[in-house]
Parts: structure tokens; C-alpha cells; sequence
């Protein structure tokens, strides 16, 4: 898959990476997506300590037929500390590079963490979905910011998320008596279809197939390099 150099640096500081966000955050578009959403690349990432760096996983899901059609994974150097709201400053890096391994384009992308559910309305849902110009959405585990009433208990129940008075999201039941997911628009892509689009991909569990999997290839991925890590250590003297 062909993604374009984005328009700036990964490698700034906290306050020019709020910066950068508040920019691209005008670019956003909310709206109807223009064709079929059948191929829907899941994403995740996690961190490894030795050395420092960010391993994603994106698994491209067939929802017509249900099946994988590709996965992969990319690791690359942290550049960036932690800091509450930046996330994709720490994580889009690697998943970029994991998203440019595909051999064939997705129609949408689901995200593991926000989208306009964000203090600057640009979560990493945003920032990928611009960069790929790809439909994306925010599909969430947790509040980040905004206020909601708890959504009915079947699969399908849903509130709206607002803050200030804005609707930023859905909290998405995803299956029966299970916690909810936090449901946000990315790029390209209203809320309707991104509710539509999360519990189309659902296969019984509380994350999206295409989410889901992808947290099991980055865990199994992590998981390897912590044991290549552990053999590479000396024994004590």
C-alpha cells in the first residue's frame, strides 16, 4: 500500500506535536463514505523496552467473507515520550510502515484508540485516516474525554458521546452484558457508518475482529522479542 510522506516531523517536541495536531485537525472530514467498506485493515501497537521501540500489527479483514487476507508487522525506534493525548507521535511510525507492507489497498481502517474523542479533536484514528486518505474510525476500550449515559445492554445499543456539547463519538455496545467500546470518527467517514462498520466486523467478541487480531499478532510479536531479548542476556558472573 502507497502512503504518502506526512507533512511534518515525528521527531518534535510535545508542544509542536499539539501543534501539528490543531493543523491537521481542520483537514478532518465527516461524511458518508463513497463506496463498499468490505476491506478493513485493523491496527494496534504495543512497546518494547530493549532496546526502546513501537512493534504494530495490521490485519487486513475480508468482513463479506469473514476470512484474513494479510497480516504483517513493523517495528520502529521510539521518538517520542509518553504524553497523554499524542499517542500517535509514539505509535503512527510503525504502523505506517506495517500499513505500507499490504499488497492491496483497504477500503477503511479501524483503530485502536481515538478518533474526534480527543481534547484537540485528532486522535491517531485522525492523524492515520489523513495520511492514508483512507475512511478510518476510532474504536476505542476507554474514555478518554466526554460525558455519556451507559447504553442499553444488547449488541447494537449505543449512546452519544459529547463534550461541550459537541457529539465526539458512541459508546458501542458491542455484544450482550458486555463493557461498551468507545466508537469515534477518524477521517472520511460519518458516525453512522462507523457504528455500522465496528459491529459489522464484530465476530462475538467485544473488539472488532480486524482490532482484535491485530492485538493478538503485536502480543505474539512482543512476546517473541522478549524472548529473543532474554537470550541474548549474559548470564551473571
Amino acid at each position: 500500500m502507497k502512503i504518502p510522506r506526512p507533512p511534518h516531523n515525528w521527531q518534535v517536541s510535545p508542544r509542536r506535536a499539539a501543534a501539528i495536531q490543531q493543523e491537521l485537525a481542520r483537514a478532518v472530514r465527516q461524511e458518508q463514505p463513497a463506496g463498499e467498506l468490505r476491506l478493513v485493515a485493523g491496527v494496534d501497537a504495543a512497546f518494547v523496552t530493549d532496546p526502546p521501540a513501537c512493534l504494530a500489527g495490521v490485519v487486513l479483514w475480508d468482513s463479506a467473507s469473514g476470512t484474513v487476507l494479510e497480516s504483517h508487522t513493523a517495528r520502529r525506534p521510539l521518538l517520542f515520550p509518553y504524553v497523554p493525548g499524542l499517542l500517535s507521535f509514539r505509535e503512527a511510525p510503525a504502523i505506517i510502515a506495517a500499513l505500507r507492507r499490504l499488497r492491496r489497498t483497504p477500503d477503511a481502517l479501524l483503530v485502536d484508540g481515538q478518533g474526534l474523542a480527543h481534547p484537540r479533536r485528532f486522535g491517531i484514528a485522525c492523524h492515520l485516516g489523513l495520511l492514508t486518505g483512507l475512511p478510518s474510525v476510532g474504536c476505542a476500550k476507554s474514555r478518554l474525554i466526554g460525558s455519556f449515559q451507559m447504553p442499553g445492554e444488547k449488541r447494537g445499543d449505543y449512546s452519544l458521546l459529547v463534550d461541550r456539547q459537541d457529539t465526539i463519538g458512541a459508546v458501542l455496545r458491542t455484544r450482550d452484558h458486555v463493557r461498551p467500546l468507545f466508537i469515534s470518527i477518524g477521517h472520511a467517514i460519518d458516525l453512522d457508518h462507523a457504528i455500522e462498520l465496528t459491529l459489522a466486523c464484530g465476530c462475538g467478541y467485544r473488539l472488532p475482529e480486524p482490532t482484535r487480531l491485530a492485538d493478538r499478532l503485536v502480543a505474539s510479536e512482543r512476546s517473541k522479542t522478549r524472548i529473543r531479548s532474554t537470550i541474548r542476556r549474559p548470564d551473571p558472573a
